[in-house]
């Protein structure tokens, strides 16, 4: 694998991994850590002539292998096993919640601030209206064209059995 293939792998994997990851450590920072000290520990091994049968196993692997290193000892007894455990769900549900968290930071500027108004810090619509000098009508405009959005972004993801969403900010 080059460079510009790892670099492809790594834009498209980071998001879920740092899902993946928060699930684990709880928190951002240590989840963030943990997935580039992952990739980097992975690029070093396929350029050691290491060639893993499944990549992205590997990757969600060694990224809970780094989520665990960082994950302060008295902290460990609220893990869930079920969170650790590598498996096409686990994969399924982070990618699933990457894709949450992208589509809400591509709604557009206004309409993801009443949505994180109401979703996040529990607004009523009308304090959101009062706070932003706009009617009680245009916040319900904005929440159904958020929540349009949002539906059309996980409409792959709405067959599949995985668990539910993990929203540590909503």
């Amino acid at each position: 694998m080059d460079i510009h293939q790892f670099r492809q792998l790594f834009d498209k994997a980071y998001m879920p991994l740092c899902m993946y990851a928060l699930r684990i450590t709880g928190d951002t920072r240590m989840a963030e850590d943990a997935v580039q000290q992952a990739m980097m520990a992975v690029w070093e091994r396929l350029q050691g002539g290491m060639t893993p049968d499944n990549v992205k196993a590997y990757l969600y692997r060694s990224v809970r292998n780094e989520a665990l290193k960082i994950v302060p000892s008295v902290a460990w007894q609220s893990i869930d096993a079920s969170t650790v455990d590598v498996t096409d769900d686990t994969i399924d549900t982070s990618e699933r919640d990457a894709a949450l968290w992208n589509a809400v930071d591509a709604l557009p500027p206004r309409c993801r601030e009443v949505f994180l108004a109401v979703k996040r810090d529990g607004m009523s619509h009308a304090d959101i209206a009062a706070q932003m000098g706009i009617s009680v009508k245009t916040v319900e405009a904005q929440i159904t064209k958020a929540m349009t959005r949002l539906r059309e972004a996980l409409a792959p993801y709405r067959r599949r059995s995985v668990r539910p969403f993990f929203l540590p900010f909503l």
